[in-house]
């Protein structure tokens, strides 16, 4: 059983991205989706599909070819401790090449744009 499906998400692609491989297949959840349309949106991957599994729905996600590094992912909240954000606390990642991603009242969103509308949240995880 699996108490933290996010972090199981990141650490799925996290793997993939390692091993170079081009595609990976995760359990569907609505905040999955959402994290996975901020990272293609912000091109740390290349697309995502929903795709039907038996009773339960999956989500693809297609990497991109990372020759030189791969894809450098960090859970920052985590089930036994939670991190939440004021807006003016939140801070750019790898001087801006990086990306936080927040889960707002808003909804999932990046650092940035949390910052812009002056949303705080739970810090989920840093990708870069």
């Amino acid at each position: 059983m699996n108490t933290d499906p996010i972090a199981d998400y990141l650490t799925r692609i996290r793997n993939a991205s390692l091993a170079k491989h081009s595609t990976v297949r995760i359990p569907y959840s609505s905040v999955k989706e959402n994290i996975s349309k901020l990272l293609v949106k912000r091109r740390f991957l290349e697309k995502y599909e929903v795709k039907p599994s038996g009773e339960f729905k999956e989500i693809e996600v297609s990497l991109k070819g990372w020759e030189k590094e791969p894809l450098a992912i960090k859970r920052v909240s985590k089930p036994g401790q939670r991190i939440y954000l004021k807006s003016k606390d939140i801070k750019a990642v790898k001087n801006g090449l990086g990306m936080l991603v927040l889960s707002t009242s808003k909804g999932v969103m990046s650092g940035e744009q949390a910052r812009k509308e002056k949303l705080g949240g739970e810090a989920v995880c840093e990708i870069y």
